[in-house]
């Protein structure tokens, strides 16, 4: 009985932000899906207009309020976010959802590598040690025999998306503490949906036919991610930035026992490269031995959501005065 009582519990937080992690495991294998009736750009506009306008409506005494800054702010985190999952939703057409999710969650170790290149900081011990990690296991998801990377189009396009994910986290954390977040939030996912639009032009994406299967798709993505938020902003108050970021880890796991369900089989040596990238997303959040700004951001990468979200995710569970290094 003692050793029972020893078990480590499950608070009903921490059971909330496992359901979360498992619901948005199984969204890579919906868009998949969803992509059979629509094109890339057409899903990824309808699904953050969704999401803009039920922020918006949830928003609009303070968005009267808008400065500059937070236009500004708003367009350029939106263009990295359209990139992001646009290139991500590219890529879905070609490779498994559950391979996708693996490779979509190399954005975590790939803040500190961006921040290195881009601003000059070098990354700590455990980045550094969870940059190599996710590497190697990006080999072995990617490469058949585990000794090369051999990427495909649909692999390179989504390992693309991870950076730019990355990239919108980086300038978050640029704006902290100069912005409103409900009114940046509006502007994001409006920039991203718009841009999403935009790009059917220049790709040619052809237009579908009306389909239930895409309006439900993208419309209940965009609504799930509002909804979620409500119960991750209530959540993440009792959840430590290092127990949220070993159940985010998870993410991709859940993508893949969703896949395998539906039929998709990783190779053996595959497994094991997600495996390492798990690993590597997990140790690169290790902060104790980070500098004070690496330690800062990826306190707060713990409490977003990696897979859409990620911005609304980050932002929404913020304080309006604390936006992002509190």
């Amino acid at each position: 009985m003692k050793s029972i009582s020893r078990l480590p519990r499950i608070s009903k937080a921490e059971a909330v932000l496992i359901l979360i992690t498992m619901l948005w495991g199984g969204t890579f294998l919906l868009v998949q899906h969803a992509l059979t009736v629509s094109g890339p750009m057409l899903f990824v506009g309808v699904r953050f207009a969704a999401a803009a306008l039920i922020v918006a409506l949830f928003s609009m005494k303070v968005l009267r309020g808008l400065t500059f800054l937070e236009l500004k702010a708003g367009v350029f985190i939106g263009t990295a976010i359209m990139l992001g999952y646009g290139l991500q939703t590219i890529g879905l057409q070609t490779i498994p959802s559950s391979q996708s999710a693996f490779i979509t969650a190399l954005y975590v170790p790939c803040v500190p590598l961006l921040q290195w290149l881009v601003l000059g900081r070098r990354p700590g011990l455990m980045p550094t040690l969870g940059i190599l990690l996710a590497f190697t296991g990006l080999m072995l998801v990617s490469g058949p025999q585990g000794a090369s990377l051999q990427l495909n189009s649909g692999e390179i396009v989504t390992l693309i998306s991870a950076v730019a994910i990355a990239a919108e986290i980086i300038m978050i954390s640029a704006y902290a503490g100069k912005v409103d977040v409900r009114r940046v939030t509006v502007v994001q996912l409006a920039t991203a949906s718009a841009l999403a639009f935009l790009m059917i032009v220049p790709t040619q994406e052809r237009l579908p036919d009306f389909s239930w299967l895409l309006v439900l798709s993208a419309v209940g993505l965009g609504a799930m991610s509002a909804i979620i938020q409500i119960a991750m902003n209530w959540a993440q108050k009792s959840v430590s930035p290092t127990r949220a970021t070993v159940i985010y880890a998870g993410e991709p796991v859940w993508a893949g026992i969703v896949g395998r369900l539906a039929g998709e089989r990783l190779p053996g040596i595959a497994l094991l490269g997600a495996a390492l990238i798990v690993a590597g997303v997990i140790v690169s959040e290790m902060n104790g031995v980070l500098p004070p700004v690496n330690r800062a951001l990826l306190k707060k990468m713990a409490y977003a959501k990696p897979s859409e979200r990620r911005l609304l995710c980050a932002v929404k569970h913020m304080s309006r005065d604390n936006f992002l290094l509190s």
